[in-house]
């Protein structure tokens, strides 16, 4: 048998599996990745993702993670809505999860997809294997275009001709040598939409990416209070954004995703702020089980919650926010007096405010009430 005849038993095999797109290239990351990351990190743009400074040497090395691997098989699952994810953004009694996340979490999905590719592989190609799915020090995007699944575009997330910007991405690190698939080349050409469009400027470049600013990293990745420049653009974003993943043109070839398991959940399809607003935690751990939304934690959810509302421009949702003025949490309890002072006429404010003086004991929400 071939090294062609095993490649194309590998791309069969994960493709039956039911993966949208199967690449194949060297186990190895060039120069360009390298000193995109080291950039990215001396500019402090990953905020709170520590972890991204603590494994950076092996993140920009494979051969760091693991030594013996000779080639990377990427594989990608298609996640397309069935419509376009910004009209949500004008329903604003409403919350807007990213569409990566209203679904079934993606991790546990691919994961299955992965361990049974890789132990055919094993089984029946005697080679070691070594899978991934955004869990581990892997630069997955690079491998992906390497492999020809797609390229990084100006807003440093994969394009994919065939399924625009709604992949997840997936590798086998494996002791085989296989042929490479030729390289994807950058078809964003002279598009600036992902740029133009992105709420709190947070591409100070092309191909460069602030984390700092961007609403996903804001509302997911950011453990602390949100900074009161970035409330207003968040809207009523409660979980991720899709701004600029969904103007992107080449989403004119994009399709649903033909995964069930990826199909909108209904409590995310659209859930309605006031519902949300009363979750305790074990209502929120039940709602989000299997959810990727879980992962945020319930006191960091309402966190966003409470700005949606404060966005909403429903003084009826006052007296939601009002009712989160007694939760447990300061993160909640500071969102909930910004919301107040968003939604309340100034004098409903101000007599609110003096009823509640003086009776904070955390720092920061005192601050949002103005001393």
């Amino acid at each position: 048998m071939t090294g062609t005849d095993i490649r194309e038993r590998v791309r069969a095999r994960a493709l039956a599996e039911g993966f949208d797109a199967v690449g194949f290239c060297e186990a190895a990351l060039g120069g360009a990745a390298k000193r995109d990351l080291a950039g990215f990190l001396a500019a402090g743009h990953h905020g709170d993702m520590g972890w991204l400074a603590a494994n950076s040497e092996r993140r920009g090395d494979i051969g760091a993670l693991w030594p013996e691997a000779r080639s990377a098989v990427v594989v990608a699952q298609n996640y397309g809505p069935a419509g376009d994810p910004l009209a949500a953004l004008e329903r604003r009694d409403r919350g807007t999860v990213s569409v990566y996340a209203q679904g079934r979490d993606y991790h546990d999905v691919m994961k299955k997809k992965l361990r049974a590719v890789a132990r055919w592989m094993h089984e029946a190609l005697g080679c070691e294997v070594k899978l991934f799915v955004d869990t581990a020090p892997v630069m997955e995007k690079p491998l992906a275009q390497k492999g020809g699944i797609g390229w990084q575009g100006k807003h440093t997330n994969l394009v994919s001709r065939e399924f625009g910007s709604w992949l997840f991405l997936g590798e086998i690190l494996t002791t085989l040598a296989l042929a490479p698939d030729p390289p994807e080349t950058d078809r964003c050409g002279t598009c600036r939409r992902c740029l133009d469009i992105c709420p709190t400027g947070a591409f100070p470049a092309p191909y460069r990416l602030d984390a700092t600013r961007c609403i996903s990293y804001l509302t997911i990745e950011h453990k602390g209070h949100i900074a009161q420049e970035f409330r207003a653009a968040i809207g009523n974003r409660i979980y991720g954004c899709d701004d600029c993943l969904a103007v992107c043109p080449w989403n004119k070839f994009a399709r649903r995703a033909g995964e069930p398991l990826l199909f909108p959940l209904a409590a995310l399809a659209a859930p309605r702020l006031a519902e949300l607003a009363a979750l305790d935690d074990a209502a929120f751990r039940a709602l989000f089980s299997g959810s990727a939304v879980k992962r945020l934690g319930r006191d960091r959810f309402l966190r966003n919650v409470m700005i949606a509302i404060g966005n909403s421009g429903e003084p009826g949702l006052a007296a939601t926010a009002e009712a989160a003025l007694a939760d447990a949490s300061p993160l909640v309890r500071a969102m909930a007096v910004w919301a107040l002072s968003r939604l309340l006429p100034a004098d409903a404010f101000a007599r609110l405010r003096a009823r509640h003086r003086g009776r904070e004991a955390d720092a920061a929400v005192r601050a949002e009430w103005g001393g």
